[in-house]
């Protein structure tokens, strides 16, 4: 017997995945091997898989499996919303800390993958979803913990079979995303202090007459904005936290193919966004800003994104850039997402690119009907090493609609929304068969560091 098989029928623990990645950003999708989960609704699934079954999710987010940074998806049959008919199948995704309430990287690499799967146990409406000729695209309505995301899919098909075409970008609506904090001047107190911080106040942030005590006005400040997409973000310039230019330098030369980035700015990067979401989470009157009319489960902050403000903001002219109806974008940026226990984002980040550009519509930067792209360090640095003209990696987020939320039975107060299309490509990286052996002491996983 072939010790593949062997492994597979010995295992104390044995799970299937098929593995993806969007942007670099892996997903790891478990196809078998992962128990049922009780409960009525996506939520209380949620909660049951995180006080039963999370030594699984350990098994393969942390090593010896996974790294630090990985991320995956469960694949829900039975939700509330696959029940009623608003929603095709449902989804929990997994991280090196728990569990994600929304993940835009993870939605376009499901896209892909449920178009692609026959298999009925995994998958039982994949053969209701319908599919476009004119489009060319299948439609699937995806269950998340934030709500139901819908999902459009580029698809190939022969008449009898229906598979995705990665050549064209999946793309998803988002749930209602709104800004909650524009321009909000911070004072941050010593204890929460970065290196680059206290360089940046001691080279003029402070107030001539500071005095050096206690006073709040003597603290260094730092503007951020925070916007909602799935999830909360605080949203700060490069330039904010005291990184000099160039925050995400990229280094070595364009025709050679080893990719280098700037470990120490990186480093860096990821105690300062630490420290700045510690401080925010700490104090109350910042934590209160963190929330949602409809949905309290979401009321808390899961990452902080960089954006890099030394790189300039490209406007159509110079980009030469046309979204899907061949309009010009309103420009692009390159920004670095830290999210759950400080993982370091690999693709833009689709959830916060649904947050970003709800804050751009928030602060007239963008309108509906506009786009923008949106750069991970990982896409401007394949794109930079692109024959092909490069824009393969990353997002691109476009304003669809105004919506309201209400608070309330009446729903009569509330806030200003957006719907964001939100598009990018996800590529197979391969399939896996992972076991743990009786006896294995490190076979549900650890974390160094």
């Amino acid at each position: 017997m072939d010790i593949r098989q062997s492994l597979s029928m010995t295992g104390r623990v044995t799970l299937r995945t098929v593995s993806m990645h969007t942007t670099g950003e892996p997903t790891r999708i478990i196809v078998s091997g992962y128990p049922s989960l009780e409960g009525t609704s996506l939520l209380e699934k949620r909660q049951f898989a995180r006080e039963k079954c999370d030594h699984i999710r350990r098994i393969l987010m942390h090593e010896p499996r996974g790294h630090r940074d990985m991320y995956g998806a469960i694949l829900v049959q039975d939700t509330e919303y696959v029940r009623s008919g608003d929603a095709d199948i449902g989804v929990l995704f997994i991280h090196n800390d728990g569990y994600s309430t929304m993940c835009g990287h993870a939605t376009i690499a499901l896209g892909r993958f449920l178009i692609d799967t026959h298999t009925p146990n995994l998958f039982p409406n994949r053969e209701k979803l319908r599919y476009s000729a004119t489009a060319k695209e299948t439609y699937l309505n995806l269950h998340a913990p934030c709500g139901v995301v819908r999902v459009a899919v580029p698809s190939l098909h022969d008449g009898s079979t229906t598979k995705s075409d990665p050549s064209r970008p999946v793309s998803f609506l988002s749930v209602p995303s709104f800004a909650v904090a524009i321009n909000l001047s911070l004072k941050i107190p010593e204890k929460y202090h970065w290196p680059e911080l206290s360089a940046k106040h001691l080279l003029g942030d402070a107030p001539q007459n500071a005095l050096r005590s206690s006073d709040s006005t003597s603290l260094p400040s730092v503007t951020i904005d925070i916007a909602y997409g799935g999830a909360f973000y605080a949203i700060v310039s490069a330039s904010e936290l005291g990184f000099p230019p160039p925050t995400l330098e990229i280094s070595g030369e364009k025709d050679k193919k080893e990719k280098r980035y700037d470990r120490q700015a990186i480093d860096a990067l990821d105690h300062a966004t630490m420290l700045l979401k510690r401080y925010i989470q700490d104090t109350p009157e910042l934590a209160k800003l963190l929330t949602h009319p409809t949905a309290p489960q979401m009321e808390f902050l899961y990452g902080v994104t960089v954006v890099d403000d030394y790189l300039p903001s490209s406007g159509p002219e110079s980009v030469g850039i046309m979204d899907n109806a061949d309009r010009p974008m309103a420009g692009s940026d390159v920004n670095i997402c830290f999210f759950a226990n400080q993982q370091l984002d690999r693709s833009p980040t689709g959830s916060c690119v649904s947050a970003r550009v709800a804050l751009a519509v928030a602060k007239r930067e963008l309108k509906v009907g506009e786009s923008w792209e949106y750069h991970s360090v990982v896409s401007a640095e394949a794109d930079r090493h692109s024959e092909r003209g490069g824009r393969e990696g990353a997002f691109v987020g476009t304003a669809v609609e105004h919506v309201r939320l209400g608070w309330g039975k009446q729903g009569d107060v509330g806030l200003n929304a957006v719907v964001v299309k939100v598009e990018g490509k996800a590529w197979y990286i391969g399939s896996e068969t992972f076991v743990v052996e009786e006896g294995d002491l490190l076979g549900e996983g650890f974390v160094v560091g």
